[in-house]
């Protein structure tokens, strides 16, 4: 398997060479025209879906360096409640003048399907190897403006796993512009069911790398719990303000609202959230020639009901670092995105072999960039902590034979993007650690490296 990781990395340099010859060169058509409009208006146009690229007018490459990895252009949409517009419309006014209806002519609709193989360097017990979803995911996108002030973004999808249509992300905002001592001052509100979801940067959970992954190869037993765990469980509001474009600050809370449960929420409830959580966030971006950077952090405190609706509860105190540094290259661009998460753990429910424990988790994309038709990236990422011996039991391929936590590896991935909507995806996930060892780690024979997966994803956006 360390020749399959080598023979990737040849091909990621190879292809690198031959796309970086014939890249166009210039930046995409319009740019520096809606550049000129956002600084001035404090607005920008995005096409976080094709429904945004109908409702703004603009080709997804002023907003995604590689969806959905946003620019600057597309944080400020995002920032600004989706609301910048071109398309036609229909408008209301009430006796006073005032605006009362807006709805677009062109409806705000667009649609996702993935397709996908995924392939593991040995087979899981008791399956087949090699394992083709079509679709890998279904999806349906609605948002974009409500109001002058109001718009929002929301995602259905289809699991083929479970056969199921659901929420999946879903982020609802109001936005508006002051002045704080001289300088301008953008300020909102959010209404969403996934902590980070709603965040500008692809540095935190809800849209970091990697932005696609196979759901049929196995994964690492332990992860913090806001990476990805709360998500479609909770409902939050957040306010946040965009100072002077150099400071980034967000609070708010979220409260239980977890999916295929009881209303109210009963004794038949497992694993939900105990009353408000609050959440956090500040970053410091600031832009020298054509380098921009942004270092923050974040992070929620949570108490979680392990069972029912009564009695001691679970805490987790997240803590995390983030930054992202883009530096553009003519028609090239290179982007390093990268978070660390210490969570720290009580378990006053019982459940463990400790009272307290402490996980952390690490992860770094480089990613270069290549026109806008080629991306090559190599992602490390690690996960450690203590060991618990009740918490990470020995079980065949899921468990740990050491009680760890401890999981390692890196990512190497090509895309190829013949079209702004359309993605083929090659990635290779190498693990040199999982679940606590390189060898035997599950205590029945079942090695690290067994778990390497090749995956290949075909993404399309209409």
């Amino acid at each position: 398997m360390r020749r399959h990781l080598t023979g990737l990395l040849v091909i990621l340099l190879g292809l690198g060479w031959t796309a970086a010859a014939s890249a166009e060169v210039g930046p995409p058509a319009g740019t520096e025209r809606i550049r000129a409009y956002e600084l001035a208006h404090g607005l920008a146009g995005s096409a976080f879906t094709p429904a945004f690229a109908r409702q703004t007018g603009l080709a997804c490459n002023v907003c995604h360096l590689h969806y959905p990895e946003l620019t600057a252009t597309g944080r400020a949409f995002k920032l600004n409640g989706y609301v910048y517009r071109r398309a036609d419309s229909v408008q209301g006014r009430n006796p006073t003048g005032g605006e009362n209806l807006m709805l677009n002519l062109v409806a705000p609709l667009s649609f996702m399907v993935q397709t996908s193989y995924t392939r593991t360097s040995a087979a899981q017990p008791g399956t087949k190897n090699g394992t083709v979803f079509f679709p890998d995911q279904l999806s349906i996108f609605t948002g974009g403006e409500i109001t002058s002030h109001v718009g929002g973004f929301l995602q259905v999808t289809f699991d083929p796993q479970s056969g199921q249509l659901g929420v999946d992300n879903a982020d609802f905002r109001y936005a508006g512009h002051g002045t704080i001592a001289g300088r301008h001052t953008l300020y909102g509100l959010s209404l969403n069911n996934n902590p980070t979801v709603q965040d500008p940067w692809n540095s935190t959970p809800a849209w970091g790398f990697p932005y696609g992954s196979s759901s049929a190869a196995p994964a690492p037993a332990a992860s913090t719990l806001i990476d990805g765990q709360l998500g479609q469980q909770v409902a939050g509001l957040t306010a946040y303000t965009m100072w002077n474009d150099r400071l980034y600050l967000e609070v708010g809370g979220y409260y239980p609202a977890p999916v295929g449960v009881a209303r109210p929420i009963d004794t038949t409830a497992a694993g939900t959230i105990d009353g408000l959580s609050p959440y956090w966030r500040v970053a410091l971006p600031f832009t020298v020639g054509s380098h921009s950077l942004s270092v923050g952090a974040y992070g929620m405190n949570v108490k979680v009901r392990p069972a029912g609706i009564t009695g001691p509860t679970n805490r987790f105190n997240d803590v995390a670092l983030d930054m992202t540094w883009l530096a553009s290259m003519g028609a090239n661009t290179f982007t390093l995105d990268g978070t660390w998460i210490h969570e720290s753990q009580r378990w006053d429910a019982g459940g463990t072999a400790n009272a307290r424990n402490t996980l952390n988790t690490m992860r770094f994309d480089a990613m270069f960039h290549v026109g806008h038709m080629y991306a090559f990236t190599l992602a490390p990422f690690s996960t450690s902590g203590t060991a618990d011996a009740q918490l990470y039991a020995p079980a065949q391929m899921t468990g740990s034979r050491t009680g760890s936590p401890n999981s390692r590896g890196v990512i190497g991935e090509i895309d190829f993007m013949p079209w702004q909507n359309l993605r083929f995806q090659l990635q290779y996930v190498d693990y040199q650690k999982f679940n606590g060892a390189s060898a035997d780690y599950d205590g029945s024979g079942r090695s690290a490296a067994n778990n390497n997966t090749l995956y290949f994803l075909t993404w399309l956006l209409f």
